[in-house]
């Protein structure tokens, strides 16, 4: 045991080191208190539903009613119980305080990638900081992206145990590769995988190339086996994860269209969807200075009483601070204004991509000194995904992998590329230092280019402190438009106009100022320590333990911008952050199991506080079922379609007072309930056509049925009774039971989304066919006489997956147990 501590104590106290730094930033934790992470609310209500059925039947459901009329819940939540990931994960983020957890993972993952790499301790503890603390990785946590965050997590890990298994450690290196891959699909953030997916692909080529040249290619051939293995066995332990996400996301809105567009084509996600959060290209420099674009979407500079903007709004109020302060609110709430600090060419943001002012100095330092293989993938990597971030901003690469790469247009926000880019340029920075200590280059080259880089990206900061606007304009893309608009907001008072956009103007170049003389200081700590480690002024310990901290504080102080105590409440304010208005008090005492609320009081199809309290038409989901997503735009985008709202069961309408602010509750009186059994069909030839027959009908009279389910339908046995009725008897999520009564063959809409992926129909207990009507509901033939009809959700896809899944996670632990077995017993005959 002592034996082993010696040998192993340096990591459990870097290790103890970082527990201790999360412990510190993330203080409000030890108070019981938590962040109040904007999606996770958000996700909270998504879950609903889930959660009472959960807690009711120990399992929760594989479908959920509680938004957009009806949705799978595989991207809300479902347990996967037989995927042995699944405790992974939750081992990472339930055994430590949220989100503790995952900060850690991302410490303690590139940490082991350092130690791969062979790097000093304190100098891989370094370049873990580095990479944890990239402001990023803490705008996602800020934000709630905790599925995002993790997926990262997991990045260095899995290239660290590539590593290994192309050094000939095979059994170990391909099992744990096996291990953290099955964590990072389980993380459940596609789009993250897939972009660390086309960095291993560079990584694996670059290899291929280098074997061939060193005639190594046996060797490689059999690394590249066992981890083809490992990504076999990582599937395997997913496989109903992944084979529900693939079976869903073919139906949802990141899928193909089932209308036609203007050309007459049936088109995917769009390419204006997909670019709408790419990264300028100018503002790629504030991987070096932080806030050189203003930061966040924000205006917390802009209502200090000391910033230009201020006073000069105040010269417009007499001074009220109030008063000021409103209209600098109201300024920047504008849609055709929109004053904020940020200036860039997305929508809005949370917050740049920081990746420290001593890391991007270093960087720079190992594009001139590293010789290692690795740097040209790191620099290869990092060149394409900065120009794969900029999106509609360099179209030219751009267009080229959203046309032809596989699945790359299935993913929107393309600037997220850019958390690849933020392990790439630490590593490359801190092999910079480890190739400076291992004293294979003379020392006065070593400084002399270390000299250039400390003034290659210092002088830069020097530059942007000094002249500013010699680089960068400050305004945004649509100034003058902006200036037009506050003119006319200002009774066409140009002067007044002009003096407030020029305040703004002039607090957007100080906050920059400020961030570059503060990345030109880093700069120069950083240089200094570097220097004093070559010119052994400083011994290696001190030195590397001297720039992880410099590197910390610099981090630190950037993303307490975006991450701070004031982003934790108690846990049981996060528990009830929505509460019930009256109308929802009233509405939540109505006993039917499932009717629909349309809240106009929100944004209906973009918010799921209402999903709270109620089984409503909107809600909140990046990945909702194409058809619905086509409902709203074409039946709620312009104008509120009643017939649409009657076929949807919505019951109960809230809107809210813009005078008072009140909220009033309406009962619909036309809604047709949880079924009805129509008086005839109207067949139509296909997507377009149903639409625009639902655009104006009867749903009570008649069904609008696309011609490929006539099949399904004899309407020479179809009879109209006035005696028919059908009605709900039995509700659960996943299992929906009527009875019906006809005296003749009927046919009957359910107001349920149709989802033909798992949704089975039964009558008296025997499977029998339904088909869509409505363009977006279940409908049916029914038998004449007295039956019971069921429809249970029984997706193959997870059922089956799920027996893969179990399968899967038994093979990885046997193949984890071997990998270790064999590495100890190579260790013992060494």
């Amino acid at each position: 045991m002592n034996n082993w501590f010696n040998k192993n104590g340096i990591h459990v106290a870097i290790v103890a080191a970082f527990l201790v730094i999360c412990f510190v930033y993330f203080s409000p934790v030890l108070q019981g208190k938590a962040p109040a992470q904007s999606d996770v609310i958000q996700s909270k209500a998504m879950q609903k539903e889930i959660m009472e059925y959960k807690d009711k039947d120990g399992k929760g459901p594989l479908w959920t009613n509680q938004m957009f009329g009806g949705m799978p819940a595989y991207q809300i939540w479902v347990q996967y119980a037989y995927n042995g990931a699944t405790y992974g994960i939750a081992l990472i983020t339930r055994v430590l305080p949220n989100p503790v957890g995952t900060v850690l993972l991302l410490l303690i993952g590139s940490y082991f990638l350092f130690i791969v790499l062979k790097i000093n301790p304190w100098l891989a503890a370094a370049g873990a900081i580095a990479f944890s603390f990239t402001t990023y990785n803490f705008v996602l946590i800020a934000t709630g992206h905790s599925n995002k965050a993790l997926a990262i997590g997991f990045f260095a890990p899995i290239i660290a145990s590539i590593i290994l298994t192309l050094r000939g450690k095979y059994w170990l290196g391909a099992s744990l590769t096996a291990l953290f891959l099955a964590l990072e699909v389980r993380a459940n953030h596609v789009q993250m995988t897939y972009y660390l997916f086309i960095c291993i692909l560079i990584f694996i080529g670059i290899e291929i190339y280098q074997a061939y040249k060193a005639k190594a290619l046996p060797a490689l051939g059999k690394a590249i086996g066992f981890l083809s293995a490992a990504v076999l066995l990582a599937v395997m332990v997913n496989a109903s994860l992944l084979w529900t996400t693939t079976e869903y996301a073919a139906e949802t809105n990141r899928g193909k269209s089932n209308l036609t567009n203007a050309a007459g084509k049936q088109e995917s996600m769009s390419k204006d969807y997909a670019y709408n959060w790419s990264q300028g290209v100018g503002e790629s420099f504030t991987f070096l200075i932080p806030n050189l674009y203003g930061g966040a979407t924000s205006i917390d500079e802009l209502v200090k009483p000391e910033s230009n903007m201020y006073k000069a709004v105040a010269e417009v109020t007499a001074g009220d601070p109030q008063q000021t302060i409103g209209v600098i609110q109201q300024l920047a709430s504008s849609p055709q204004l929109n004053m904020q600090q940020y200036w860039g060419e997305k929508p809005g943001t949370s917050g740049g991509y920081y990746f420290g002012a001593i890391v991007c100095f270093l960087f720079v330092f190992g594009l001139f000194i590293v010789r290692s293989r690795l740097k040209w993938w790191i620099l290869a990597t990092t060149v394409l995904f900065m120009l794969l971030s900029y999106g509609k901003n360099f179209p030219f690469v751009s267009d080229l992998f959203f046309n032809y790469f596989p699945l790359y247009n299935k993913f929107r926000a393309v600037e997220s590329i850019l958390a690849v880019v933020g392990l790439m340029v630490p590593l490359l920075a801190f092999l910079a230092v480890k190739e400076a200590q291992e004293g294979s280059i003379d020392q006065k080259v070593l400084i002399k280019k270390l000299t250039w880089s400390a003034g290659i990206t210092g002088g830069f900061a020097l530059l942007v402190a000094v002249v500013p606007t010699l680089f960068f304009s400050f305004k945004t893309a649509n100034h003058l438009e902006i200036v037009q608009a506050l003119t006319q907001n200002t009774g066409n008072n140009a002067g007044v106009a002009q003096k407030i956009i020029d305040g703004l103007i002039k607090d957007r170049i100080s906050i920059a100022r400020e961030d570059a003389f503060r990345s030109f200081l880093f700069i120069v700590i950083g240089f200094a320590i570097v220097w004093a480690f070559i010119t052994k002024k400083l011994n290696m310990q001190l030195a590397f333990g001297l720039l992880a901290l410099a590197v910390l504080i610099d981090m630190w102080q950037v993303d307490r911008r975006y991450l701070n105590n004031k982003n934790f409440e108690s846990k049981s304010t996060l528990a009830n952050y929505f509460q019930p208005r009256d109308v929802d008090t009233f509405i939540m005492a109505d006993k039917d199991p499932n009717f629909r609320v349309y809240d106009q009081s929100v944004n209906t199809f973009s918010d799921a506080s209402t999903s709270s309290f109620h089984k409503t038409i909107g809600g909140y989901h990046a990945a909702k079922l194409k058809r619905y997503d086509e409902l709203i735009s074409n039946q709620f985008s312009k104008s509120v379609n009643q017939d649409v709202l009657d076929m949807l069961n919505a019951k109960y309408f809230i809107t809210q007072d813009p005078q008072n602010g009140s909220f009033k509750m309406s009962r619909n009186a036309t809604a047709l309930g949880n079924a009805w059994i129509v008086q005839g069909v109207q067949f139509v030839k296909n997507s377009d056509e149903e639409m625009k027959a639902i655009n104006s009908f009867d749903p009570k009279q008649e069904a609008i049925v696309d011609e490929q389910y006539k099949k399904l339908i004899d309407t020479t046995r179809l009879g109209a009774d006035p005696t028919a009725f059908i009605k709900m008897e039995k509700y659960h999520p996943d299992h929906i039971e009527y009875s019906y009564s006809a005296p003749r063959d009927v046919i009957a809409v359910f107001s349920e989304i149709y989802y033909d992926k798992g949704w089975n129909m039964y009558i008296d207990g025997k499977q029998k066919p339904y088909f869509r009507a409505d363009y977006v509901l279940r409908a049916a033939q029914l038998e004449a006489g007295n039956h019971t009809v069921e429809f249970k959700f029984e997706p193959t896809s997870y059922y089956t997956g799920e027996k893969i899944s179990l399968a899967g996670s038994i093979l990885l632990v046997l193949f984890l147990g071997f990998g270790f077995y064999t590495e100890n017993k190579k260790k013992k005959v060494g």
